[in-house]
């Protein structure tokens, strides 16, 4: 059990020494710092989950915003006979764990996928039927041994320097891998984030822009001109220094904004005459938030990003919002965690999201209830089906 294996003590595993090419350092530095090239953040997931998550208003509230609303889903269980209000997974579900509840475990779970691609569970202690607790492992510690059909036959869990292997070659499977699609990997998803990363650095460098602009009294620099008494137009280096050192102790950062400068003979000032709104990044943000919003599938409305905003247009965004993004990862990851929770229980199980209990879809449904109700050609049996109720059981 990997949470009995991390409390135990060890020291840290030797890592070996490697060699280094001596054109190493020359080539990150050529393509790092490349005239006229852009420089990017790295594209590991640590990198991105500081810089996209944690370090970026945009991505951070998107995360949460897909995650806890998905978290929040009521779920339904059946099978192919009946739909349970009492079942062993719904109990499992409702408290996986000792410290997290059931929102508490998807939203991580979501969280993981969001921010990696990637999402893995860990049952716990299983020996006859289902586990008895369910963990969400963090991706970024997570690798897959692949077997020689391809196929993951082991999953390593490294904390700390210390490894941790997970089996897949027995029944049942001990990891429940969740991915995303990604075109050119076999074995791991593709993120949100990744594809967003460009924009979370043109939003984070406008940020850093506009922070830069208020720490020089929200204005751009100006020039002071030195003209001698004697027409040379030089300082004395003791005289460059003061001045230099003059400028920032009394006339930089937001404390000194509006401080009246005093320029002794011969100093004049001369600004450069652009206005704070013509510096700043205010739209290239706005351009950038948006592009972070669209990978992640949230409107922008929901995140206060200026544009049409009528309540109108807010429901209909609400609504798309839970249509487009929520609903197909929620579907997606139940019908995942159900499949390899039925590997465990020995039967079929279905885990899906409560369409008839979603706030935001309830003019749908009842729209629809009204359509499969009024339909006279359809017998009892066949708008079950459609509403995606389990048939009646026969008397």
């Amino acid at each position: 059990m990997v949470m009995q294996f991390f409390r135990r003590g060890g020291g840290a595993a030797v890592v070996p020494e490697q060699k280094a090419s001596a054109t190493g350092r020359v080539i990150s530095l050529a393509a790092g710092t490349a005239r006229g090239g852009a420089v990017w953040s790295p594209r590991d997931v640590g990198s991105l989950t500081r810089l996209g998550f944690t370090g970026n208003p945009i991505g951070f509230r998107c995360v949460k915003l897909i995650a806890e609303a998905a978290a929040a889903l009521p779920l339904v269980c059946q099978d192919a006979e009946r739909r349970y209000e009492v079942h062993p997974v719904i109990e499992l579900m409702r408290r996986p764990n000792p410290g997290q509840g059931r929102a508490e475990l998807l939203e991580a779970l979501f969280g993981q996928i969001l921010l990696t691609g990637n999402g893995y569970l860990e049952a716990v202690a299983t020996e006859a039927g289902l586990p008895r607790e369910l963990h969400v492992l963090r991706a970024d510690r997570m690798t897959i041994v692949p077997g020689a059909d391809g196929w993951p036959e082991a999953y390593d869990y490294t904390v700390g320097g210390r490894k941790h292997r997970f089996d897949m070659r027995g029944h049942p499977d001990p990891i429940c891998h969740i991915k995303a699609f990604h075109p050119h990997d076999d074995h791991y998803g593709l993120s949100p984030m990744q594809a967003a990363a460009t924009a979370v650095d043109v939003h984070n460098a406008a940020s850093s822009w506009s922070k830069a602009l208020l720490d020089n009294a929200a204005r751009p620099s100006g020039a002071i001109i030195y003209k001698g008494a004697d027409g040379q137009g030089a300082l004395s280096p003791d005289q460059y220094d003061r001045l230099v050192s003059e400028m920032e102790m009394h006339h930089q950062g937001a404390r000194n904004a509006g401080r009246p400068m005093l320029l002794e003979g011969g100093l004049d000032w001369k600004p450069m005459g652009f206005s704070p709104s013509d510096m700043e990044f205010h739209a290239t943000k706005q351009a950038a938030a948006r592009e972070i919003a669209v990978a992640f599938g949230v409107p922008p409305m929901l995140l206060g990003i200026p544009g049409d905003a009528t309540y109108a247009n807010y429901q209909e965004a609400h609504r798309a919002f839970y249509r487009l993004t929520v609903l197909p990862l929620a579907t997606r990851v139940s019908a995942a965690v159900a499949y390899w929770l039925s590997g465990h229980l020995g039967a079929g199980v279905e885990l899906k999201p409560d369409l008839d209990q979603i706030p935001a879809l309830s003019a749908e449904r009842d729209q629809q209830w009204a359509r499969v109700g009024a339909a006279t050609f359809l017998t009892d049996g066949e708008k079950r089906a459609l509403l995606g109720l389990p048939p009646l059981a026969e008397a």
